[in-house]
């Protein structure tokens, strides 16, 4: 059985493209066309059908689909629980984008081992559609995500309204003239759009879609940026950052995904870890908010909802 043959139909199947595919998995769309060849050829019958447009599959390949997937789950499970270390005795393995590691998921990690010593934790980081990826082959039981993506046998929680605040590296800063010091961070498309009917103005030649990942370029050069309340809070309490007021936030919500058959142990352990966590940082945040309003003259508005009020 080879698991890579596997993956690659899998992939193919779920983008529908030769292409796509060779991107995610991060080989040549040869490499692709070649594994799922040497697929069709062990098994006698054709996957896909291939046009333009891309690759659909064929009345066997979606037959094979549920096999494939259940062959990748069952090789994930042996493997995570033969490689369980020594003096543990089980195992999870959690995912969560870039921007969700540094004030939630590290901070989960601890909470879980704190209550289960013997649970063996192994994180990865991945992008929302690498994170559904791995959910669904069973590589992860768990995940953090801003944009998640309902699939069969996986569960869709929202933790809370993470508030993205509009912070600057100077004192006494002024929303109506940052001049060439602000920096667009792309938070994704609903913000993208918000931002640019509402704050027209607030324009910038630098746009970073790199997340909670453009704190230290925004620190270190003293620029101005939208950021996580909870992570621009280190750097208010340090004076490094300072808040814009006035401003308007963005409220973008964090979800938890899992998979359903999560053993109901480590699903518990998980669960009461990550409330805690979450609590902690919605703390963090209405201290941020709270410090927001009582730096603003009017009451503090929507990012996106301006033109409601």
């Amino acid at each position: 059985m080879d698991i890579t043959l596997m993956r690659t139909f899998l992939e193919v199947a779920a983008s529908g493209s030769f292409v796509h595919s060779a991107d995610k998995l991060f080989v040549t769309q040869s490499a692709v066309s070649l594994r799922i060849r040497r697929l069709e050829e062990q098994l006698g019958h054709a996957l896909f059908t291939r046009s333009k447009a891309g690759a659909e599959l064929t009345p066997e390949g979606e037959a094979f689909s549920a096999y494939a997937l259940s062959l990748v789950k069952i090789w994930e499970e042996a493997r995570q629980q033969i490689g369980v270390p020594e003096g543990f005795t089980k195992a999870i393995t959690i995912g969560a984008e870039h921007s969700l590691w540094s004030r939630c998921g590290f901070r989960w990690i601890d909470e879980m081992q704190a209550r289960t010593p013997s649970l063996s934790i192994r994180a990865e980081l991945g992008t929302p559609d690498r994170l559904t990826r791995f959910l669904i082959e069973g590589v992860i039981q768990a995940a953090l995500t801003y944009l998640p993506q309902i699939r069969p046998g996986i569960r869709v929680e929202k933790l809370f309204e993470e508030d993205l605040v509009l912070v600057a590296g100077w004192p006494e800063p002024d929303l109506t003239v940052m001049d060439d010091r602000y920096v667009m961070v792309d938070w994704g498309p609903e913000f993208v759009q918000a931002h640019a009917i509402d704050l027209p103005d607030l324009r910038s030649g630098k746009t970073l879609a790199l997340g909670a990942l453009a704190t230290d370029f925004v620190v270190g050069r003293g620029l101005a940026a939208y950021l996580p309340a909870r992570t621009a809070a280190p750097y208010l309490d340090a004076g490094q950052l300072h808040l814009v007021p006035d401003a308007p936030i963005f409220p973008y919500a964090i979800w938890l995904v899992w998979r359903e058959d999560m053993d109901d142990e480590i699903k518990q352990c998980a669960r009461a870890a990550l409330t805690k966590v979450v609590a902690g940082a919605v703390s963090v945040q209405e201290d941020v908010i709270e410090e927001l309003e009582q730096a603003s003259d009017d009451e503090i508005e929507i990012l996106g909802q301006l033109d409601e009020q």
